[in-house]
């Protein structure tokens, strides 16, 4: 590992108590006392991460395609700037996936700047801005998202989670962005609720007894509907509880790793 350097004298700590082995660095989405700020330390690290898009059905992701077309543009015009953008990428995911919120906006940040044409699939840059309570630029960063890729429901419900603390729940869905349909039951029973309002409880229950990842995705999703609504005692029993369930704890899925970020940045405490 290198040496480290830090750009923020005084970056805020959260212990984590989970199976991050780092430290979180992040604010809570729900204590405003904390210090916004786009600085953070780096990392140097072996860059060994899944890059597909979090999905049940293996398909030829559009953010694999970007790549290649970076490399592509890169063997074309002989710069580095694509490729340098790719591995700031990988980092500001990895680094997220170590609790460093701060960090990882950073690496997305500076991927943009070596390339601007990243910034309309960055929708990890938009989860590492939500708990940053930078919601309008989350929300931003899913509306140009979703304009790429119409049919993503995940960066549409987002989206919907930053609004809501922007605007409130009921402003946040009149500005709601309809996608195509998702071809996973759960979240598309999941994007209904969001859109037109249901309960969380029934959506677990539903995949309750399906497969690993769907139980998992509900519990996430519940765990995030409720905390739209400011429900925090039953947002953070489901979230625990996507933590703690078999794909949750075991999953590489860029998603898993969220809900433990998610529980850390809240000081929600699961064994």
């Amino acid at each position: 590992m290198a040496n480290f350097k830090f750009l923020n004298p005084n970056p805020v700590y959260f212990p984590v108590t989970s199976s991050l082995n780092s430290y979180v660095i992040c604010k809570s989405s729900l204590s405003p006392n904390l210090p916004n700020s786009n600085s953070s330390h780096l990392f140097g690290t072996t860059l060994s991460i899944i890059l597909s898009h979090h999905s049940f059905t293996p398909t030829l992701s559009r953010r694999l395609v970007l790549a290649s077309v970076s490399g592509i543009w890169d063997a074309l015009t002989g710069g580095n700037s694509p490729r340098e953008a790719v591995v700031a990428v990988r980092r500001g995911m990895l680094l997220f996936r170590q609790g460093d919120v701060l960090g990882s906006v950073f690496e997305f940040d500076k991927a943009i700047d070596l390339d601007p044409r990243q910034r309309a699939y960055l929708w990890q840059r938009g989860l590492s801005l939500y708990y940053l309570n930078r919601f309008e630029e989350g929300a931003e960063q899913f509306r140009v998202d979703v304009a790429q890729n119409p049919n993503d429901t995940e960066e549409s419900i987002w989206c919907f989670l930053c609004e809501a603390q922007l605007y409130g729940v009921d402003e946040a869905r009149r500005r709601f962005l309809e996608v195509g349909i998702d071809s996973r039951p759960v979240m598309r029973e999941a994007y209904l609720m969001f859109k037109d309002g249901g309960d969380p409880e029934k959506l677990v229950a539903t995949f309750s007894s399906g497969r690993e990842s769907e139980y998992f995705y509900a519990s996430l999703y519940a765990g995030l509907y409720y905390e739209s609504q400011n429900k925090s005692d039953e947002a953070k029993l489901h979230m625990i509880a996507a933590c703690k369930s078999p794909y949750g704890s075991r999953s590489d899925d860029y998603m898993a790793s969220l809900a433990k970020v998610h529980c850390a940045c809240r000081n929600w405490t699961f064994t």
